[in-house]
């Protein structure tokens, strides 16, 4: 017996309710926007899409920030989905979602062979747009990540300190024991090996 004395139209089963399918659900969102129904839709496949989610990302802070991507769009774009289960439909937007993450990451790491600049590490880690993006950008930007990686251990990590994690030339020294007159000549002779490494190809 339900311990409500007035049942709600409530999505959970009792005497005098039962629990609703995704279709009804989807189509109270769709038809009356109903939010609590929508909120049903969240609780019943939250789970599963953070568990895809992080499977992909393997970082549980990206993911819940993959997993609530998930659900917007899922609200946008309910009215277009047809079927009886919802989890597939929503696993596919999840898995979409946190690939088009890493991809963002590894752009966001990758640097523009457009300019190797100097001192800006916002601008040499710069995250190209959506809208910049070609086959040819992408050929360059798989070159420079091949070139990046064929760099002895030490200056890849010098490039990671600086244009990674974002830290100054000063940090750099503290952290590894070097002078900051050191770091900047050697940062310096990275991005021409690098240059003259591209322009070779």
């Amino acid at each position: 017996m339900c311990n409500n004395p007035r049942p709600r139209r409530s999505y959970r089963c009792s005497n005098r309710t039962r629990t609703m399918t995704d279709r009804e659900l989807a189509q109270r969102v769709v038809r009356h926007g109903d939010h609590k129904a929508f909120a049903g839709i969240v609780r019943r496949h939250s789970a599963a899409v953070f568990s895809k989610a992080v499977g992909i990302l393997h970082d549980e802070d990206a993911a819940a920030e993959v997993t609530q991507q998930v659900f917007v769009r899922a609200y946008e774009g309910l009215d277009t989905w047809r079927g009886d289960n919802l989890a597939p439909w929503l696993i596919a937007i999840a898995a979409h979602t946190a690939l088009k993450h890493l991809e963002k990451i590894r752009r966001r790491r990758t640097v523009s062979l457009d300019t190797l600049p100097d001192d800006s590490p916002r601008d040499f880690a710069r995250l190209s747009d959506e809208d910049d993006y070609s086959d040819e950008r992408e050929s360059r930007l798989q070159r420079m990540e091949a070139a990046i990686a064929a760099l002895p251990e030490a200056d890849r990590a010098l490039l990671g300190l600086h244009y990674y994690e974002q830290l100054s030339t000063a940090d750099i020294a503290r952290r590894t024991g070097l002078t900051q007159s050191n770091v900047l000549v050697r940062l310096h002779r990275i991005r021409e090996r690098l240059k003259t490494h591209l322009s070779h190809e």
